[in-house]
């Protein structure tokens, strides 16, 4: 496949975004998930922090998604749906109104649900503690991302192939925890991931409409990098913000 055949060209492209991305050349370090309350990193308030909203962050603008949830967080009023055992709780009216209340939710049902079912699997499968899920599968990403995607409906959307590798990814950044086997955490494949995919010759635009493009860019991804410095979900933060600022950067 062509994409492999410019293998070496590909890589020595990568190698220099990661490069401008650490010099800080892409146009700002800033992500949509550093607007947060700067918890303790291994507490259950941070980890939950950056579980719920994640669930909510498609086909969407990113920054102001976590800008909510920083307000949603701060407003004493609205505070407590990030404590799974409190929305459990709540009738659907209440939840509906503190989550579209600085737009966390847009969708005032449907949203919503997919809050109240996370917080349902938290807190009666592993007491409402997102650390203790991990714990359970020895913080290995291999493990997780198995039983989450063998139990999607108990999952809603943080079970995509988007948002579950950048979550964990997140994660790892976010937690403080050491966890297993990231490498199988592959590039999350979101709209500027794709464009960047395409930019760099990984796919053509044509492969960009078909409806598997995300699996098809993180199989791509995940060959072109095997074997190198690179683990899939490294390059996902240069490529996000060299797509999000066009391209304006040659490599």
């Amino acid at each position: 496949m062509d994409y492999l055949k410019n293998r070496d060209v590909i890589l020595q492209k990568v190698r220099s975004l990661v490069r401008l991305y650490k010099a800080g050349a892409l146009g700002g370090e800033k992500m949509p998930e550093d607007s947060n309350p700067h918890l303790r990193k291994n507490s259950d308030e941070n980890l939950i922090y950056f579980t719920l909203p994640m669930a909510l962050n498609y086909q969407r603008n990113s920054y102001k998604l976590w800008e909510a949830a920083l307000l949603t967080w701060k407003d004493a009023k609205t505070k407590d749906v990030f404590c799974p055992e409190t929305v459990l709780k709540m009738d659907d009216n209440t939840l509906s109104e503190k989550l579209t209340k600085y737009k966390v939710a847009l969708q005032p049902n449907k949203q919503p649900q997919i809050w109240r079912m996370l917080c349902q699997t938290f807190q009666q499968n592993f007491g409402g503690s997102v650390k203790k899920f991990f714990e359970k599968f020895d913080f290995d990403v291999k493990l997780i991302k198995q039983h989450i995607l063998q139990n999607k409906k108990s999952f809603p959307y943080l079970s995509g192939t988007k948002i579950l590798n950048y979550w964990l990814y997140v994660m790892t950044q976010q937690s403080g925890f050491n966890f297993k086997n990231r490498k199988e955490i592959s590039v999350a494949p979101d709209t500027h991931v794709l464009q960047a995919s395409a930019k760099l010759g990984v796919v053509s635009d044509e492969e960009l409409k078909k409806s598997n493009i995300r699996v098809i860019v993180s199989e791509r991804w995940e060959k072109i990098l095997s074997d190198t410095e690179f683990e899939p979900i490294d390059i996902h933060t240069p490529f996000w913000l060299w797509s999000r600022n066009g391209f304006v950067v040659e490599v």
